[in-house]
C-alpha cells in the first residue's frame, strides 16, 4: 500500500472512530438523560398532585394551601402555578418567592380533583349488617339512585312502599338483595347514613357500579373543594443540558485519539526522513559508502532507493574520478620521465642530438598531445558540449573511407581489411565523429588481429535501425573483462603497454559519440576466435 494510501486510512480511522465514539456516547448520555429527565418530571408531577390531593381531601377547601405551594416549588424546583376550574387563582410560585410571575408554559396542566372516590365493595353487603340510621329523606333519595342505576344496568326494577311510604326498589327475585352506599348522602354522615336496596344478583354489575360512583360524584359537587388547574413551568425555560463531565471526557478521547495518530504518522514518516537527513548529512561530508535502509513499496521507499541510487552513482563517479586520475598519472609519467631525460641528456652533452633521436622524442610528444585531445573530447562529449554537424551520411562510403585511410596498417600487419555493404544504408549524423567512431573501432581490430587474420566492416538495417559492424578474427576478450572494456584507460592487454593499447581513451569515446546520436554500441567476443563490435543508428528515410 503506497504511503498517501496508509495516510488517508489512518486519517479515516481516526476520523471514522472518533465520529463514532462521540455519536455514541452522545446518543446515550442523552438517552439516558432524557429518561432520567422524564422520569423526574413524573415524579415531580406525581408528588404535586398528591400533596395538593390530600390536602383538599383533608381540608375540605383550598384556603392556606399557599404555603403548600411554596413547599412543593422549593423541593421541586417547578414553577407552580394554581387555580380553579372557573380560573381563579389560588397560589403562584413565583408571586411567593417575591418575583414577577413569569407567563405560564405550553404544557397543559394537570387536573388535580380532590372529591373522593366512591369505593364499591367487591363481595356482597347484606341488609341485616347494615344499620338504619338515615332519614327518610336520605332513604328516598338513595332509593332514586339506587333504582336509576338498576334500570341504566337493564335490570328489571320494581318498588313497594315500606312504613314510611318509601319506595323500597328490588330488582328480579325478591329474594336476591345486595347494598349499596348511597351516592347522595353526606360523607360525613359515616356508615349510620348509608341507603339499602335490594338488587338482582350477589354482584354488582359493572354498568351498576360507574352509575353509582358518576351518581356519587354529581351529588358531592356541591360539598367538595372545586377541581384544580395545576399549571407548571413558564414560558421560554430551557430544557435540561446534557452533563458537561461526559462530553468533556468524550472530546478529551477523541483529542487522544488524534494524538496518538498524529503521533504514529509522524513516526511512520519522520524515521524515514530523519535517516534520508543523517545520511545526505553524512554524503556531503565525503561519506559516499552511506546507503539508508529501505523496506516496502510505498513512496518513501522509493524516496530511499532513489537516494540509495543518487549515492551509489555519486560514489562510481568519484571511483571514476579517482581512477581516471591514476590513469592520466600513470599514462604521462613515463612517457614525460623519458623526454626529460632525453632533454636533460641533450643539455648536458651525454647525448648527441641525432634525428632519430629528434623524431622519436617528436612521436612521444605527439602521443601526450593525442592523450590530452581524446580527453578533452571525452570531457566535452560528456558534458554535452561536442559540437555536432549532422548530415545525410552514407554509412558504406564512410566504411570505404575508414578502409582506405588504414589499408598501409592493415598491409604493414599483414591483416586483410574488407568491406561488405550489399545496399545503399544512410543516417543523420556528423560524419566526422563517425569516422572518429570507425577508425578508433578498426585500429582496435587491428591490433588485435595475429598476422593472417581478417578485419571486416560491414553495413545493413535491421528492424528499421541502421547496423554497422567491426568484426576481426583475433585472440577475443574473455568474458570476465567485457564490462571494463569502455572504462577509461582500460586495455585487454594486461601489460597495458602503450605500443598494443593506444591511449585507453578511444572506446569510452566511441560510446559517448553514438550515445550522442541516439545509438548503441555493443560487443560480442570469443576467445581464440574475435571479437565483433556493433553500433546501431537510427535509419535515415
Amino acid at each position: 500500500m503506497s504511503f498517501r494510501l496508509r495516510v488517508l486510512a489512518l486519517l479515516a480511522l481516526i476520523a471514522l472512530t472518533a465520529t463514532g465514539a462521540t455519536a455514541w456516547l452522545t446518543l446515550r448520555q442523552a438517552t439516558s438523560q432524557v429518561k432520567e429527565s422524564v422520569a423526574a418530571g413524573r415524579q415531580d408531577v406525581s408528588r404535586i398532585t398528591e400533596r395538593l390531593q390530600a390536602y383538599g381531601f383533608a381540608h375540605g377547601t383550598w384556603d392556606g394551601v399557599s404555603p403548600t405551594v411554596r413547599t412543593l416549588a422549593k423541593d421541586t424546583g417547578q414553577r407552580i402555578r394554581v387555580v380553579t376550574d372557573n380560573d381563579t387563582l389560588l397560589a403562584d410560585s413565583d408571586a411567593l418567592a417575591g418575583r414577577t410571575p413569569r407567563a405560564p408554559g405550553g404544557q397543559p396542566p394537570v387536573v388535580v380533583d380532590p372529591r373522593p372516590r366512591l369505593r364499591i365493595p367487591a363481595g356482597p353487603v347484606r341488609r341485616a349488617s347494615v344499620k338504619r340510621t338515615v332519614t327518610a329523606v336520605a332513604e328516598y333519595r338513595s332509593a332514586l339512585a339506587y333504582a336509576t342505576c338498576l334500570t341504566r344496568a337493564g335490570a328489571t326494577v320494581t318498588a313497594r312502599p315500606d312504613a314510611l311510604g318509601i319506595p323500597k326498589v328490588t330488582a328480579g327475585s325478591p329474594t336476591a338483595h345486595c347494598a349499596a352506599s348511597d351516592p347522595g348522602a353526606d360523607p360525613r354522615a359515616g356508615e349510620d347514613h348509608r341507603a339499602l336496596a335490594p338488587c338482582a344478583d350477589e354482584t354488582t354489575d359493572a354498568r351498576f357500579t360507574a352509575c353509582l360512583r358518576r351518581v356519587f360524584a354529581e351529588r358531592t359537587a356541591a360539598l367538595a373543594p372545586p377541581r384544580l388547574q395545576v399549571g407548571l413551568g413558564f414560558r421560554g425555560e430551557a430544557p435540561a443540558g446534557l452533563a458537561a463531565a461526559p462530553t468533556v471526557a468524550v472530546a478529551a478521547g477523541v483529542a487522544l485519539l488524534a494524538v496518538l495518530g498524529a503521533l504514529l504518522l509522524s513516526r511512520a514518516v519522520l524515521r524515514p526522513v530523519r535517516a534520508l537527513t543523517s545520511a545526505a548529512r553524512s554524503l556531503g561530508e565525503g561519506e559516499l559508502a552511506r546507503r539508508v535502509p529501505v523496506s516496502g513499496r510505498d513512496e518513501i521507499a522509493e524516496l530511499g532507493r532513489a537516494f540509495n541510487r543518487m549515492a551509489a552513482s555519486l560514489q562510481s563517479a568519484e571511483e571514476r574520478q579517482r581512477r581516471l586520475t591514476g590513469d592520466i598519472a600513470h599514462e604521462l609519467r613515463t612517457p614525460l620521465a623519458n623526454l626529460r631525460g632525453y632533454l636533460e641528456a641533450l643539455r648536458d652533452g651525454v647525448v648527441d642530438p641525432s634525428p632519430e633521436l629528434l623524431d622519436s622524442l617528436h612521436e612521444e610528444a605527439m602521443l601526450q598531445q593525442r592523450i590530452v585531445d581524446d580527453l578533452q573530447d571525452l570531457a566535452l562529449a560528456e558534458a554535452g558540449a561536442l559540437t555536432y554537424h549532422r548530415a545525410d551520411v552514407g554509412l558504406g562510403d564512410l566504411l570505404e573511407a575508414a578502409r582506405t585511410a588504414h589499408a598501409a596498417q592493415a598491409e604493414a600487419a599483414g591483416v586483410t581489411l574488407r568491406t561488405e555493404v550489399p545496399y545503399p544504408v544512410h543516417v543523420h549524423a556528423d560524419a566526422d565523429r563517425l569516422r572518429q567512431v570507425v577508425g578508433n573501432l578498426v585500429g582496435n581490430a587491428l591490433r588485435a588481429t595475429p598476422p593472417g587474420g581478417t578485419v571486416t566492416l560491414s553495413a545493413g538495417q535491421h528492424d528499421g535501425a541502421a547496423v554497422l559492424r567491426v568484426a576481426d578474427t583475433g585472440k577475443g576478450i574473455p568474458a570476465e573483462q567485457l564490462p571494463h572494456l569502455f572504462d577509461r584507460f582500460w586495455r585487454a592487454d594486461a601489460a597495458r603497454g602503450r605500443a598494443t593499447g593506444g591511449s585507453g581513451l578511444g572506446l569510452s569515446i566511441a560510446r559517448q559519440i553514438v550515445g550522442d546520436h541516439g545509438g548503441t554500441v555493443e560487443v560480442e567476443s570469443v576467445v581464440g576466435r574475435g571479437t565483433t563490435f556493433t553500433v546501431t543508428l537510427t535509419a535515415a528515410p
